[in-house]
């Protein structure tokens, strides 16, 4: 397996997915779905319970992945469910597991999930959770004890590449506290997203663009009118509105327009592998044939 580290590291143009989690323990069905990835992305995004919504283990779902499937993972590590002992216990586990890639998040209110009695603790925020991932990788644990050995993980953040002067000022401290790659909102204006990318090119990180295809005319206008950091133009508006199945065609032109000067981009399929499927292969990518 080549990881994502090392590709990213090479400067090679990457491919990344968000997958789901099973809401049980049995993850059968969701391997299988899975597994039809392989070959087609550098790496499979496993979310902390997303939206304060009870699924498996991001650490232990993102484990099952690499041993037996051999893809790459991000896992999702969220300040809302764990002190700051329980993160730096959790990452210390996940990489005794092998799982090498972070992605650092305060997380969602609790009450907005189906679990609304449990409690948010949030010992600290997404760049304190950067700020602890860098200190294991230099060998101590956040309070400055000595760790028997030092974990190596590649830290990554969340990016909103609209939100101009507040959002830079942001992304240069999650930059000063470990983070060495962003994974963005969905971007849908490739010139303004490279706008973005022109103002930031000196800050030596990786920014791997969000895609997420459109489902329909009506998710377009929800995005537009509830969705912070979200702008959606008027011209996909208006195709969406002719035509409401063309959300993974206007996905694969954002994609291949942006491939001449992204670092990668990160599908958000809401389920749909078949859409990461088919913006991997209008990219260059071959699947394989996944064999145990």
């Amino acid at each position: 397996m080549i990881k994502l580290k090392d590709k990213l590291q090479k400067n090679e143009f990457v491919i990344t997915a968000e997958v789901e989690s099973p809401k049980g323990p049995d993850f059968g069905d969701e391997l299988n779905r899975i597994k039809k990835l392989y070959g087609y992305v550098d790496a499979v995004n496993i979310c902390d319970n997303p939206m304060a919504n009870l699924k498996m283990s991001p650490i232990a779902l993102s484990h099952i992945i690499h041993e037996q499937l051999g893809i790459d993972t991000i896992f999702h590590l969220t300040c809302r469910d764990r002190s700051l002992l329980g993160l730096q216990s959790e990452l210390l586990g996940a990489w005794a597991l092998g799982i090498t890639n972070i992605l650092t998040l305060t997380g969602d209110d609790p009450k907005k999930g189906d679990n609304p009695t449990s409690t948010g603790v949030f010992d600290c925020d997404s760049v304190g959770l950067a700020r602890i991932a860098n200190s294991l990788n230099n060998g101590y644990d956040i309070s400055g004890n000595k760790l028997n050995a030092k974990t190596a993980f590649l830290i990554g953040g969340v990016l909103n590449p609209f939100d101009s002067d507040a959002e830079i000022e942001k992304m240069k401290r999650k930059i000063d506290a470990g983070v060495t790659f962003f994974q963005t909102q969905p971007v849908y204006d490739v010139d303004a997203y490279k706008r973005f990318i022109d103002r930031v090119g000196n800050l030596n990180v990786k920014i791997i663009m969000g895609i997420m295809p459109l489902k329909s005319y009506k998710m377009a206008i929800n995005f537009n009118e509830k969705v912070p950091g979200i702008n959606i133009p008027e011209h996909i508006i208006k195709r969406l509105a002719e035509d409401p199945s063309c959300g993974i065609k206007i996905a694969i032109e954002i994609a291949k327009k942006a491939k001449d000067f992204a670092d990668g981009v990160h599908i958000m399929p809401l389920g749909r592998l078949n859409a990461v499927v088919q913006i991997a292969e209008e990219l260059g990518r071959g699947g394989k044939r996944f064999e145990l």
